[in-house]
């Protein structure tokens, strides 16, 4: 009886590929019960009051862009310029045949990368205290270059030392045996390539720091110096209303959603180099 009961029960069975298709139905319809509930509950009209008042929008341009935004650029252009530089340094220290050079590359890396940026903000604001009458050139943006610098220094150097050692060792022994010094070959050969492979997550760093950059109104910055979370966040208490949260999150996304998808590109093109 067992015997003549399995092929009717096997022939019952759904496929691998049916069951899947099943799955993901179930799911899709789970999604869009949410959806429809979620859509019947809400109070349409407050929130277009709350988050989509364009009258409240409206009061925060055009300083939104000619301050807030350019601001925020600032921010983060002058502290990934520094912690290119600065990281670039570290890595090549990390590398280094002289071991305190290696010692000091890879305890700074560790204690910054370890340290909260807003942190690293405080222990700059505190340096007066240590040093009396000691200011930064630049006021609030050199401050917060030096922090969102010294932070992003400490990813950046792991990611140069990683393109570093992914040239291939034949460069640098094809240079040297043209006769050409161990520090010309790294900076004219070595260096460039390995700048060009860490190109997509020196992307991503671009990304976080822009986000990091919203960290620097403890500094305490002026209408003038403002970037867009403080920005909106001003707004948003002035006139009681959400809207210029909601307006400058937009604005962020205006510039990561971008500088993502580059990344992304920029992987996609290198792995099919490989």
């Amino acid at each position: 009886m067992a015997d003549q009961q399995t092929p009717a029960s096997s022939g019952r069975r759904l496929t691998l590929r049916q069951r899947q298709r099943a799955s993901r139905g179930m799911q899709y319809a789970v999604l869009i019960a949410v959806a429809v509930l979620l859509a019947a509950l809400a109070d349409w009209s407050a929130i277009r009051q709350s988050f989509l008042n364009l009258d409240v929008a409206k009061e925060g341009l055009p300083e939104l862009f000619t301050v807030a935004l350019r601001n925020t650029v600032i921010y983060t252009l002058s502290g990934f310029v520094l912690g290119f530089a600065f990281g670039l340094v570290l890595a090549l220290m990390r590398l280094s045949r002289v071991a305190p050079y290696r010692w000091l590359s890879a305890f700074y890396i560790e204690v910054f990368r370890g340290l909260p940026i807003l942190v690293v903000f405080l222990m700059i604001i505190s340096v007066p205290l240590a040093f009396p009458g000691f200011e930064l050139p630049g006021g609030v943006y050199g401050q917060a270059a030096l922090g969102l610098g010294m932070v992003s220094a400490a990813y950046m150097a792991e990611n140069f030392r990683a393109g570093i050692q992914a040239v291939p060792k034949g460069q640098m022994e094809a240079a040297r045996s043209l006769g050409m010094p161990h520090g010309r070959a790294m900076v004219s050969i070595i260096i460039p390539q390995a700048i060009r492979i860490v190109v997509p997550p020196l992307t991503n760093q671009l990304v976080a720091l822009l986000k990091d950059s919203s960290l620097v109104l403890i500094l305490g910055v002026t209408a003038t110096q403002v970037e867009l979370a403080k920005f909106g966040n001003d707004q948003s208490s002035t006139f009681a209303n959400p809207t210029p949260l909601l307006v400058t999150g937009l604005t962020y996304l205006l510039i990561t959603i971008p500088l993502g998808y580059v990344a992304r590109r920029l992987e996609a093109r290198q792995g099919g180099h490989r």
